[in-house]
């Protein structure tokens, strides 16, 4: 089983930045490739990073590329996603999840086993 805890949302002005984490609980002999996915009230879920077990793949939505960066700790077994010039259209709440197919960077919310509970990022104008 693979618990998921985001933290790291909140209120911030355009144009800033803020980081995202999320704590990943997991067998200690598991491997996961992970994602980033958000919704907008009355908007569907988006994919909007992803990154596999090693780190060494990465995969961007088009509205976040040179935005956005994904990166891990698997020592730590964290998650990041570093999320710079920030924009109004960006608010929604944020979701990490986990892909049982440690080399993947699917974008389909579906090739995901695990979500998180979710943390809001609210873009100010």
């Amino acid at each position: 089983q693979v618990r998921l805890v985001e933290s790291g949302g909140g209120l911030v002005q355009a144009g800033g930045s803020l980081r995202l984490s999320c704590a990943i609980s997991k067998r200690p002999d598991s491997e996961y490739a992970m994602g980033w996915f958000r919704q907008a009230p009355g908007k569907e879920r988006e994919f909007v990073a992803s990154i596999s077990w090693s780190g060494s793949s990465t995969f961007y939505a088009d509205s976040v590329k040179g935005r956005f960066t994904i990166s891990r700790d698997n020592a730590k077994n964290m998650v990041y996603l570093q999320m710079n010039s920030l924009k109004a259209e960006d608010t929604a709440v944020y979701y990490c999840a986990a892909n049982m197919n440690p080399y993947s960077t699917a974008s389909n919310p579906t090739n995901y086993n695990y979500w998180g509970q979710g943390t809001q990022v609210t873009v100010s104008s």
